[in-house]
């Protein structure tokens, strides 16, 4: 979806309108003001939910993320414990990769590839997959979490980003410096790129899938990018993620890292009509950098570890930061954590609506 710049004045808030989840989010996306800053947390739909962990006393993680009943369970929990504005799909970043080939654990410590890819050799192994049939049961499941919704919240899809998958590929468990998949991507560009493209494509064909099957908005987690000077990120990654991110249609799409402050601009220009940034980031300073779009975050998850007045002091001065501009979507610098207290959580959206009323909101 192509991003057109802002001009003008933002129409009018209509005072009488009742907005429900899913259109506070949606306007947010076009940075058109709604009566209050929407607001959801990435993994959200996991550990942090109450009732999630009964799931798993009876299901692999696996083994929920490709039932679609179970999926849209998981995925529906954090709108009723939360009363967030929009359901992100229970999925794995890494679910693309099996039906190509990749024998993966989805381990504690982060997925766990079997045979990880170090050669051009390796990455012709792979396969091309039809990601709307192979991955079908995710838009099975995002069908009935729409269902289940009937717009009271948006649904938000979502795929790794390129750079991330590499990583994970080459490397073969989390790492902190991606040395391995960078010392690929400097040393044998043409593989590098090679891989990008197969990922890229699968990547995309993921996400037109889930917009198909009803997702109002999708987002690209390319979590490890922020490893990668911005020199870098626009000649190995950004033909990548922008081709990913303009063959979408249908659907408002998001495009986030960590440790990203020094990519913003090109990831921007990568795509995405809003941009996700961490807790490390000034909100204000990036939306002088990326004028024209909606804006992402970015509380530090770790206020709601210590209780509610931190979590408290943490939103009003992110809210104060966003100063009411529409465009703004509430969210953690990063994913929410599994200890988070449900009560903290619920009242951080309570006071988000509350108080985050956009200029020009009655």
């Amino acid at each position: 979806m192509s991003v057109a710049p802002t001009t003008g004045t933002a129409p009018a808030l209509a005072p009488s309108r009742i907005w429900t989840g899913e259109q506070r989010f949606l306007a947010a996306c076009r940075r058109e003001p709604a009566d209050t800053t929407p607001v959801w947390f990435m993994r959200q739909a996991g550990r942090a939910s109450p009732g999630y962990q009964q799931l798993r006393e009876r299901h692999s993680v696996m083994e929920i993320a490709t039932t679609p009943e179970l999926c849209a369970q998981a995925s529906l929990l954090p709108v009723e414990a939360f009363g967030v504005d929009a359901a992100v799909m229970f999925a794995d970043i890494m679910m693309p990769l099996v039906p190509m080939g990749v024998s993966l654990e989805l381990a504690a410590e982060g997925p766990i590839i079997e045979a990880p890819i170090r050669s051009a050799a390796d990455v012709a192994r792979l396969r091309r997959i039809d990601a709307a049939v192979e991955l079908r049961h995710v838009s099975e499941a995002i069908g009935l979490v729409r269902g289940e919704l009937a717009g009271r919240a948006a649904v938000i899809g979502l795929a790794g980003g390129p750079f991330t998958l590499a990583a994970y590929l080459i490397e073969g468990r989390p790492s902190r410096d991606q040395a391995l998949a960078k010392a690929l991507m400097y040393g044998d560009p043409a593989t590098w790129h090679t891989l990008l493209e197969l990922l890229g494509e699968v990547t995309a064909g993921y996400l037109q899938a889930q917009i198909d099957a009803g997702a109002g908005a999708v987002q690209l987690f390319d979590s490890w990018a922020g490893s990668l000077s911005a020199t870098d990120y626009a000649e190995y990654v950004a033909p990548h993620a922008q081709r990913i991110l303009r063959s979408v249609t249908g659907a408002a799409t998001i495009h986030f890292g960590t440790g990203t402050e020094g990519l913003l601009e090109v990831m921007a220009e990568a795509g995405g009509e809003v941009i996700g940034v961490d807790s490390r980031q000034s909100l204000a300073a990036a939306w002088a950098r990326v004028p024209g779009r909606g804006i992402q975050g970015n509380l530090d998850g770790a206020r709601l570890l210590a209780g509610w007045s931190a979590t408290e002091a943490g939103t009003r001065a992110v809210l104060t930061e966003a100063g009411g501009r529409p465009g703004h979507i509430f969210n953690l610098g990063h994913g929410i954590a599994p200890d988070t207290d449900p009560a903290t959580a619920r009242r951080l959206v309570e006071l988000v609506h509350a108080e985050g009323k956009p200029a020009g909101a009655a």
